[in-house]
């Protein structure tokens, strides 16, 4: 599944302000990490998304939807996830959060509930 073609999909679909190669290199370097591809590839097209409801964290100056500013907070209150993943979505119900690690695997995390495999990649994530 190509994630551009499962975003444009989704009902009430809307994109804001692509990234740059350097918005991205930037993004990695303060999380110390590298992005999935997939995720590189969401980033570079639309900057950061939201579709029905949900709001995709991306390269932006909103904080609340800012990849690294939310990875940053989450990883402060969540410890047991490991440094390769970051935040793609807060659900913002009972403290859900949804994270693609750098090989592209999408885990939940809840309070009191250790870390869970939900999908193979985000594409497949946004089709649940």
């Amino acid at each position: 599944m190509d994630i551009l073609e499962v975003l444009e999909k989704q009902p009430l679909f809307k994109a804001y302000n692509a990234g740059t190669e350097d918005d991205v290199a930037k993004a990695e370097e303060a999380l110390k990490l590298s992005f999935s591809a997939e995720y590189k590839r969401y980033l570079l097209k639309y900057g950061f998304a939201i579709y029905e409801g949900h709001e995709l964290t991306g390269i932006c100056k909103a904080k609340r939807l800012n990849v690294v500013d939310v990875t940053f907070a989450e990883r402060s209150i969540t410890t047991d996830v490991p440094c390769n993943w970051y935040v793609v979505e807060q659900l913002n119900i009972d403290s859900i959060v949804i994270w693609q690690s750098s090989t592209g695997e999408i885990y939940q995390t809840s309070p009191n509930a250790k870390p869970r495999k939900i999908c193979n990649s985000l594409a497949e994530y946004i089709c649940m």
